[in-house]
């Protein structure tokens, strides 16, 4: 248990607003890739939720300017907002690239990958409301998000090297290893979230 002093709650509340952002961005995607069905509204809507993500990046920057005395480092502020951004970035990356592939179903792989980034996203959203409550156990999440991120390394890298095997159209090879990575992206930003919240539990103790 530590506590931030002074504390400007200000920028807690915008950290588990961007977080609860980033998670419901991850449910969407989820839910794409087990519904896959009214595609072009339901990554409009993702698009919707990575457009507030934006402005909640804004205005924790804008926070940040106006702050003389901030609770964390300017450093790490920016830092964990960025990555933050990142998560749900990809996020919007890769149900555009759904979109924009003309994809008529995901595959298996695809719907492991988004489940995986959505339990990802929701670990380090537990990290986040840790931090706002000023008690931050590091290891709790840092283990299940990295846990998570080799699982979707492995998944990915097996389903590419299955498709430079099995998938005769080079055109689907190339659309399908850039979902993958896109997937696995994510998730490496994830683990960014983890690792700036674990730097910030080793300045408190």
């Amino acid at each position: 248990m530590f506590n931030f002093m002074p504390r400007e709650e200000a920028f807690f509340n915008l950290f588990q607003q961007s977080s609860k952002n980033m998670i419901e961005g991850g449910r969407l995607l989820k839910e794409l890739m087990d519904d896959y069905r009214d595609v072009q509204e339901k990554v409009g809507r993702i698009k919707d939720v990575e457009h507030q993500g934006d402005e909640i990046t804004h205005d924790i920057v804008r926070k940040l300017n106006q702050t003389f005395i901030t609770p964390l480092d300017r450093e790490d502020i920016h830092d964990l907002t960025s990555a933050l951004d990142d998560v749900l970035d990809e996020i919007d990356a890769v149900a555009d690239l759904f979109l924009i592939y003309k994809i008529s179903k995901p595959t298996d792989t695809a719907v492991q990958l988004a489940d995986i980034l959505y339990k990802a996203s929701e670990a380090v959203g537990i990290g986040v409301d840790n931090l706002a409550q000023g008690n931050l156990d590091a290891n709790q999440f840092n283990i299940q998000v990295n846990s998570l991120e080799n699982e979707a390394d492995r998944l990915s890298r097996n389903a590419i090297s299955k498709l430079f095997e099995e998938e005769k159209d080079p055109i689907m090879v190339m659309k399908w290893k850039e979902i993958y990575e896109s997937f696995e992206i994510g998730t490496d930003c994830c683990e960014d979230v983890a690792n700036v919240l674990e730097r910030i539990a080793l300045k408190a103790t």
